[in-house]
């Protein structure tokens, strides 16, 4: 990756790689080999001290930049983001244990992103109020928070970092991103080539750690916002710590998407579609469809069917660039092999997969059916290529099924009933809804909302930008002269 290479065992703050201030590093490792590639610096509370300092000070210059001129540093930082984007894709899918076409794919949406926000910093605009007479005005001005906390997980960082970060910036804030300690080569990579486009020192910092460094970032005092990506239980620490500081949070949290298969649907578009979403990344997706709710009619035929098609799925390494990689780590490892003894005991049947394979992090894309609400593979967070299988009758029981379930992130809908889908798309408690596709393919600036116990944010949609500002609003009487 000579293109897009940073300094080992250092982080990004204040302009500069530097190393953490009582030397400690951590090792990076390669999930499909479980060898180390390298290493970063482990940031500690010194460090985040350090980047939150770094980025109040660059705070008010840049909050005070042209946003044209914010807008087009940004668009070079994605320019230089696609003039390496098979360096870059390489990083993300060794670091993360992805196939190499999934990194590259990951790559290009976050050079999307980052150039969407890019032409939206001029855009950014307050109203006009109505008043009671014409000797009164009334207007608002979005403004910047200040700096920005940014925690993002292991699974799609370089997205999750395009997401959050070039919003933040295009509205006037500085940031310091956090990356998982399992997966921050992508981020760091980011924050060479933003140095390189000329970002001031200051206005983007990365600092890598574990715990201690997330804990320190989302409660210090220094900070002004906070964006958080991860599980609903770090969330709820996540609230409950920036409350001492009456700090602003927008959360991205997990989820138990369900795909729901009619029996008037394209079953051969729907079918690959299932398979691909629990298998993409092996499944560690918040928004994967982990859920297979299916009309009985049809219920044998497309189990089938999805699980000969999941026993086909070739898995390797990243270099390999097959159809799917390991799990990210150990810690994942268990704890996705943990369902897999469940689901059984519950009474879940197994179809297909079921256990690990190969060297490495590495599990069998599963198929289980029979699958109940109440079993623990239908309510929590797999995150693995797992997919539960329940069986409906009608739109009624669909849209039961569909909602039974803590989390709200994404509800996919197959059928070729107009009616239906839009009935459905309006009952179901899910911040983001697809028809007759998985997500959100083909949409510019969508959403990525989200309900319930999946977190309160919009995800680097068109909306983002005005997350990451506050509104002042201002009324002035007109004086006689």
């Amino acid at each position: 990756m000579a293109a897009v290479d940073f300094p080992s065992s250092q982080h990004f703050i204040d302009g500069e790689w530097v190393a953490a201030r009582d030397g400690g590093t951590l090792d990076i490792v390669d999930p499909a080999t479980q060898q180390v590639i390298t290493k970063v610096a482990r940031s500690g509370g010194a460090d985040v001290d350090d980047a939150v300092a770094a980025a109040r000070r660059a705070f008010p210059v840049w909050a005070a930049t042209s946003p044209s001129e914010r807008g087009a540093l940004i668009r070079r930082w994605a320019d230089l983001i696609l003039a390496d984007v098979e360096a870059l894709a390489a990083v993300e899918a060794q670091d993360v244990g992805k196939p190499l076409s999934g990194g590259r794919t990951n790559i290009y949406i976050a050079h999307d992103i980052i150039n969407y926000f890019a032409g939206a910093a001029d855009k950014l605009t307050g109203v006009t109020l109505p008043t009671r007479s014409p000797d009164y005005l009334g207007y608002t001005v979005p403004e910047p928070y200040g700096v920005c906390a940014v925690v993002i997980p292991w699974n799609v960082p370089a997205v999750l970092t395009a997401a959050n970060v070039a919003p933040a910036l295009a509205a006037g804030n500085t940031v310091v991103l956090k990356p998982s300690e399992i997966a921050p080569l992508a981020p760091f990579a980011f924050a060479e080539l933003a140095r390189r486009a000329g970002f001031p020192p200051g206005v983007i910092n990365v600092v890598a750690g574990g715990p201690e460094a997330g804990v320190a970032l989302t409660s210090h005092p220094g900070v002004d916002h906070i964006s958080f990506v991860g599980s609903t239980a770090t969330g709820r620490a996540i609230m409950a710590a920036a409350a001492q500081n009456l700090v602003p949070v927008k959360l991205e949290l997990g989820g138990k998407s369900p795909n729901v298969l009619f029996a008037d649907a394209d079953l051969d578009t729907a079918i690959e579609a299932v398979v691909a979403s629990i298998t993409e990344n092996a499944g560690q997706n918040c928004y994967a469809g982990s859920r297979l709710l299916v009309q009985a009619s049809v219920h044998d035929e497309v189990v089938e069917r999805v699980a000969a098609a999941m026993a086909a799925v070739k898995t390797g390494p990243w270099e390999a660039d097959l159809d799917m990689g390991p799990l990210v780590s150990a810690a994942q490892f268990a704890r996705v092999s943990g369902f897999l003894e469940d689901a059984p005991r519950e009474g879940a049947r197994l179809v297909t997969g079921g256990a690990p394979t190969g060297d490495g992090w590495f599990v069998q894309p599963t198929v289980y059916d029979r699958v109940d609400a109440g079993m623990r593979i239908a309510r929590e967070e797999v995150f693995g290529p797992v997919l539960a299988v329940q069986s409906f009758s009608d739109t009624a029981e669909a849209t039961e099924l569909m909602n039974a379930t803590d989390f709200g992130l994404l509800a996919c809908i197959w059928t070729n009933d107009v009616s239906r889908a839009l009935r459905l798309a309006k009952d179901v408690r899910s911040g983001q809804v697809a028809v007759n596709q998985f997500h959100d393919a083909g949409v510019i600036g969508f959403p990525f909302n989200m309900q319930k116990d999946s977190g309160f944010s919009q995800g680097g949609g068109y909306g983002a930008l005005r997350e990451y500002t506050q509104e002042k609003g201002v009324a002035i009487r007109l004086l006689a002269r």
